[in-house]
């Protein structure tokens, strides 16, 4: 049988598999959000940068989002505000200092009469800043006419911290380089003893592991070359042209997965690699690392065809989560929705096991990659649900992208799962727009999800410091240190069930 033809029937395959209908018990129990207009807690950031945003706006929280035991989570915002229009030859990037948010998301029971079983208050409880003792590459600002991209922290603190600039990059080394000092963070997960978070990225692709106290970084994972551009420009279109093979620009590795034991991480292409097609390709891959060893393998991962068989179109990878050390799920979605002016259409969570899937590290393009692509199953629907629920199609986020598993709960006296499923607002705290002439606030959402247990057998929680029996008692964090953290000390942290009998 020809290649081609191999190709045409795992696509029809493939779309009759995609029909499944999500599963029935998996229901929205809770929302809650942060403003997109207010400061995070690094004060030492909060001056203008070049294009005159707040170094600090607490944004984009939900590109990556992290359990870290009892109701604490871990979230990364991405390379910055740079979705103000300033400087073309830097991509509108600044130099906003990366970092992770420490944040409190406790679910609590609702009571008798609510819209939804639980409410949520999201608190922000720490800011950690981003760096490396090693030297970094930062570009000179010359040919884009802006300064120096080296943070003046840098001096003042004796460190290097990572930043959104674009042109932050050494040209004559492949994308991968880890003393490149651009960072585009976009999924991050804690690793099992508590004391360091990983995350991934997409100007690399890298995927670096930092202190969790501190933030620096303490270890670095290599991605295969084949992920690697060798021509690199501060301009991303250029990064695409100039190149024919590696990561997409922009759409490198979004998301990132931890076993439940601590051992294996699952890096996930937002889009196909280059010579796998591009953002044309119909198959994108995921990598999975061995902590101990750092041997790297490779699954083909079939994205769904959200366009017509005669023009072809796919949506993204935003996230993973590992259900147990060999399946996932993959948050697949399109970018419509509040913040794009659009209406929200195919945002998706599936389901794939990989046992006895077919390592592709030695295959290239959509046809080579077919014949081997894992099956997948509808777990979630998002926008279905949300719709469900009152929420209308143009107020859904277009940038869901953050997936976490969350705290047990009960509902109507059974014990649930939760998933947590974060947004990436862009940095816009408002938005104006056709579908919403008078304005509306643009939040760093967060919404929760519970399933029941049948729903995912094998399911296994990732075993984090003091966490069991539904308690956790995590004082981490406290005080303050000399690399961006300002912390909340009044915040009873003291775990313990939650549960709602009234529903």
């Amino acid at each position: 049988m020809s290649r081609s033809r191999l190709l045409a029937l795992t696509t029809i395959a493939s779309s009759l598999m995609f029909a499944t209908a999500a599963h029935a018990g998996v229901d929205l129990i809770a929302i809650g959000q942060l403003s997109g207009l207010t400061g995070d807690l690094s004060k030492e950031t909060a001056a203008p940068l070049e294009n005159g945003a707040p170094g600090n706006l607490l944004g984009g929280l939900g590109s990556g989002i992290a359990y870290a035991g009892c109701h604490t989570f871990v979230a990364v915002p991405d390379r910055g505000p740079n979705a103000i229009s300033y400087n073309a030859a830097i991509d509108d990037t600044a130099s906003y200092i990366n970092r992770f948010q420490t944040l409190r998301l406790r679910l609590q029971p609702a009571g008798a009469g609510a819209s939804l079983p639980y409410k949520l208050t999201p608190k922000l409880i720490d800011t950690t800043l981003l760096h490396a003792s090693e030297s970094l590459v930062y570009g000179n600002g010359a040919a884009a006419g802006v300064p120096n991209g080296a943070p003046l922290l840098n001096r003042r603190n004796r460190t290097n911290y990572f930043t959104g600039r674009s042109d932050n990059f050494d040209p004559a080394r492949l994308s991968t380089n880890d003393r490149d000092a651009r960072f585009d963070p976009e999924s991050v997960r804690v690793s099992n003893d508590g004391d360091s978070v990983f995350i991934s990225d997409e100007y690399g692709p890298y995927v670096y592991r930092f202190d969790r106290r501190s933030g620096r970084r303490i270890d670095t994972y290599k991605l295969p070359s084949s992920f690697a551009v060798s021509t690199l420009s501060s301009i991303g279109n250029d990064e695409i042209s100039l190149n024919t093979s590696g990561r997409v620009a922009n759409k490198g590795m979004e998301g990132l997965a931890i076993s439940p034991d601590g051992k294996t991480l699952f890096g996930a292409m937002q889009s196909p690699l280059i010579q796998d097609g591009g953002t044309d390709g119909a198959y994108t891959r995921i990598v999975k690392i061995d902590l101990r060893t750092r041997k790297m393998t490779q699954f083909a991962y079939p994205l769904t065809n959200i366009g017509t068989t005669a023009k072809p179109k796919y949506p993204t990878i935003s996230d993973v989560v590992a259900v147990n050390d060999h399946e996932l799920l993959m948050d697949e979605r399109d970018g419509k929705g509040l913040g794009d002016n659009s209406t929200a259409a195919f945002k998706k969570v599936f389901h794939i096991d990989l046992t006895g899937a077919q390592d592709v590290t030695n295959a290239s393009s959509a046809a080579g990659l077919a014949p081997y692509a894992v099956q997948k199953t509808l777990f979630l629907d998002i926008v279905a649900t949300l719709n469900a629920h009152g929420i209308g199609a143009n107020d859904i986020p277009a940038k869901l992208e953050g997936l976490a598993f969350g705290p047990d709960v009960t509902v109507g006296g059974a014990k649930k799962h939760t998933l947590f499923v974060a947004n990436d607002n862009d940095f816009v705290g408002t938005i104006t727009d056709t579908n919403h002439p008078a304005g509306i606030a643009n939040t760093n959402q967060f919404f929760v999800f519970a399933w029941d247990p049948s729903e995912l057998p094998g399911y296994v929680a990732q075993r984090l410091p003091g966490v069991g029996n539904d308690s956790h008692d995590d004082h981490r964090g406290r005080g303050h240190d000399d690399h961006g953290h300002d912390h909340d000390d009044n915040d009873n942290n003291t775990c313990g069930p939650d549960r709602d009998d009234d529903h």
